[in-house]
């Protein structure tokens, strides 16, 4: 193709959910001779914004979204995004907003332009997210049980989220480990949906054995204190450590022995993928996002109905000979290998979009 093709992805911050550095290696790895990208967000905080920044993309501080009401005046008030949109002679917009706004999509319905989105989520609870679908030109699904949300929508495809495995690699650190205690880590936004009080009263059977918790996340927020408040009753306080927020998790994974999520509801964890890649073993609870990453290693999901299935599964990995954890967390690296790699991941969406702008 003579002109490239033109992406504005939407994404309200890149300081909070893990869709952020999705973003950031779609904006880094497209085919720079077949595409140009744009960047819409709300505003300018977060660490990985001054790394979207440095990529030398056009990032712009703008609300690509307005109130839904009044009714009355919703399409005067898309007027200023319409404008921008043909102004920045936009292809295809690809929108990561989390919520069931479907202003953006009835804007570029309004010029003419594709709109895509990710629906990253397991929530869909209202009447919007079937207007925000029947806005879109095209849906991209991030687990497999999401299908069932859009039954007439034959515009989607099942896209999960790859990752960089040269990058979350154990062969990259040089790792001496504390061979006296077993070490768990848990890496999360920090909110009551990720269920880690669950794995705090799993733990608590446990606390005979030299294991150690490692909770990472901002430590900012009322959830976290109700946690620690879990830590204290449970007298666990020499058995958890809260790390804070890290921009980095790869030091703190390669130091580990096994990974758990035990959220309750997940689109497509990317921190899962990511404690895999690192060839750790993990744990995850047994709900549909979680499933489908390990849907080939039913041994690793636990029960959300009962907390001692937790807790059998961490003492059963504990009693593993080192060669078989090794081997477990070979077999979890090389299935994120195959499955859910960053080649992958952007060659999907390249040829999405190529669909999209010839149609």
């Amino acid at each position: 193709m003579s002109k490239k093709v033109h992406i504005l992805y939407t994404i309200p911050n890149f300081d909070t959910a893990g869709s952020g550095k999705v973003v950031f290696d779609l904006a880094n790895q497209l085919d720079k001779d077949r595409f140009k990208v744009s960047i819409a967000c709300n505003h300018e905080r977060g660490r990985l914004y001054e790394e979207v920044k440095a990529l030398g993309l056009n990032v712009h501080i703008i609300q690509f979204t307005v109130p839904l009401r009044p009714y009355y005046s919703l399409l005067a008030r898309l007027q200023p995004f319409k404008v921008f949109l043909r102004e920045q002679h936009i292809d295809i917009v690809h929108s990561w907003h989390y919520s069931s706004d479907w202003t953006e999509a009835l804007a570029c319905k309004l010029v003419r332009i594709p709109f895509v989105y990710t629906k990253k989520a397991m929530g869909w609870g209202n009447k919007h997210w079937k207007i925000r679908s029947y806005l879109s030109t095209f849906i991209i699904t991030v687990n497999a049980q999401m299908r069932s949300f859009f039954p007439n929508k034959k515009h989607q495809e099942l896209i999960p989220f790859g990752l960089d495995t040269s990058y979350y690699n154990r062969k990259s650190f040089n790792i001496v480990k504390d061979t006296g205690t077993f070490k768990l880590i848990t890496v999360a936004n920090l909110v009551a949906v990720k269920n880690i009080e669950y794995l705090l009263k799993a733990l608590y059977p446990l606390k005979h054995l030299p294991i150690h918790l490692d909770i990472v996340g901002d430590m900012q927020n009322n959830y976290v204190d109700e946690l620690k408040r879990i830590v204290k009753n449970l007298g666990l306080n020499s058995k958890v450590s809260f790390l804070g927020k890290f921009s980095d998790v790869r030091l703190l994974l390669a130091q580990s022995d096994l990974y758990i999520i035990p959220s309750k509801k997940e689109g497509m964890p990317l921190a899962l993928l990511e404690a895999m890649a690192m060839q750790l073993p993990v744990l995850g609870s047994n709900i549909p996002g979680i499933a489908y990453v390990l849907q080939e290693f039913p041994d690793l999901l636990f029960s959300l109905s009962d907390v001692n299935d937790l807790s059998t599964k961490i003492e059963e990995i504990y009693n593993l000979l080192e060669k078989d954890k090794e081997a477990l967390g070979f077999n979890l690296r090389e299935y994120c290998i195959k499955h859910f790699s960053i080649e992958i991941f952007i060659k999907k969406h390249e040829d999405l979009y190529l669909k999209l702008v010839k149609q």
